[in-house]
């Protein structure tokens, strides 16, 4: 029998679509998949997305099982559990798909360079992304994209390529896999509607893109903006994990719906996050630092009080605290109401966007090391291609333009639900009698704003002014 390979598994939960499996499976040699719980590479996940991997992994060893593989999960050092499992197996190849933090891409080169000296193979794929980010690059300059749309317009030009595949039924295994360790329990949800709202692994994912394209894709490009209903897809969480491909997506869509505007707009949305993990890799320490480098500067407050009042949905302003009801309910938040509760943070708040790149990381299961952080500093003005400074959402204006009707806002933020019109975005400003008809009492049923919105724009712009 052939040496045996292994598939390691990272980002990549499924097997549809998976370059790196299918290459696996070309080589007909056994195949060992094994994932390991990075312990020294890369950022360790929140404990909702850290809920969601566990439900995926699961879900990913049943589909493995019953083509007669046996997931192999690990916990420690990647490099080293993974040296440990190729000298144990006497794997020949290591097949995986890339990743693209900075010590992700240093952990996988020296694995490649210590294969390489022992006779054996290192293979890296594009596995999550439609290029690697060093593939697309600007002709005119010679250097890398640092605005989307020019970006984007690269992508489509090299051609999105939808190289999709489906494993075989039966695939074959070593005559004894290596041990691993039990699977990592997933019992209790850590928000409490996620378990009724979701469903982790390659077929709740492929499921997700079905319901999108029933309900959601006609209109998307005007209805996207509005967080109450299914008016997105809701697939960021599955794409976090891998557990669909965005070349899937893509040749899901097809020639009849690219040809509308919004199967070109939804298209455009996977894109920004090929953008994301573009800017990652060229700006390994986007993480921790502003692209823009005079940002670093910047007099953000420490207001401890101020934080904690917006992470548990407590502002005063209704949209805001929806938002943030919404992220503790379910462990997700539309994209609108993170935009607007992350200009409330950084602009309203002048409280740095770390502190709620951090707070996102944790609660999101969509949060992931490119995304997030590229959200984060689009919002506070800091980074690539960014939304200018004094773009201060409004947030009543963007309950009423967005929520009109008050679905969303009242859905997180029920105490407030006999209020009607402009109130249901501005409490404060409803008479008494409006108030107690309403049965509220401001800082007793709901808090009144911590902060006017007229004077934190206007203490916003200043500082914004001088640096």
């Amino acid at each position: 029998m052939p040496h045996p390979v292994i598939v390691w598994f990272r980002q990549d939960l499924r097997l549809n679509d998976n370059p790196a499996f299918a290459a696996a499976i070309r080589s007909k040699a056994p195949i060992v998949p094994v994932f390991i719980d990075d312990t020294n590479y890369g950022r360790s996940a929140g404990k909702i997305s850290l809920w969601w991997r566990n439900k995926s992994l699961a879900a990913l060893a049943d589909d493995l099982k019953t083509r007669g593989l046996k997931l192999i999960y690990r916990e420690g050092n990647g490099l080293e559990t993974m040296r440990a499992l190729v000298t144990e197996t006497d794997a020949a190849t290591v097949f995986w798909n890339r990743q693209y933090e900075k010590d992700t891409i240093a952990r996988d080169t020296e694995l490649k360079s210590w294969l390489k000296d022992n006779n054996r193979q290192g293979e890296g794929h594009v596995g999550n992304l439609f290029f690697d980010p060093w593939q697309i690059m600007n002709k005119k300059s010679g250097s890398h994209f640092k605005v989307f749309s020019p970006f984007w317009k690269a992508c489509l030009e090299a051609g999105l390529p939808c190289d999709l595949s489906a494993p075989p039924a039966r695939i074959a295994g070593p005559e004894k896999s290596p041990e691993g360790l039990p699977l990592p329990a997933a019992n209790t949800p850590p928000a409490p509607d996620m378990e009724t709202l979701w469903q982790p692994g390659e077929r709740g994912a492929l499921k997700m893109l079905d319901v999108f394209f029933d309900e959601a894709l006609e209109g998307y490009a005007d209805n996207r903006d509005i967080p109450g209903g299914v008016t997105t897809s809701r697939l960021s969480p599955h794409l976090r994990w891998g557990e669909i491909s965005p070349q899937r997506i893509f040749a899901s869509l097809g020639e009849a719906r690219l040809d509308t505007r919004d199967g070109r707009k939804f298209l455009s949305e996977v894109g920004w996050r090929e953008f994301s993990y573009y800017l990652l890799y060229h700006y390994p320490d986007m993480p921790k630092r502003c692209l823009q480098n005079k940002f670093e500067a910047f007099p953000w407050r420490d207001a401890p009080e101020d934080l904690e009042a917006w992470k548990q949905g407590q502002t005063g302003y209704p949209i805001v605290d929806a938002g943030m009801r919404e992220l503790a309910r379910t462990g997700f938040m539309h994209n609108r109401s993170r935009m607007i509760a992350a200009s409330f943070l950084t602009k309203h708040l002048l409280i740095d966007w770390r502190e709620g790149e951090k707070w996102f990381w944790e609660c999101l299961a969509d949060a992931d090391p490119a995304n997030n952080v590229a959200g984060w500093q689009w919002t506070a003005g800091c980074g690539a291609d960014a939304a200018p400074y004094f773009r201060i959402f409004n947030p009543i204006i963007q309950g009423q333009k967005f929520d009109p009707d008050g679905i969303y806002t009242k859905t997180y933020a029920p105490e407030l639900a006999e209020l009607t019109g402009k109130m249901i975005f501005a409490p404060w400003e409803a008479s008494p009698e409006t108030l107690s008809d309403a049965g509220i009492a401001l800082d007793v049923d709901y808090p009144a704003p911590i902060v006017k919105h007229e004077l934190a724009r206007a203490r916003a712009l200043d500082v914004f002014h001088a640096l």
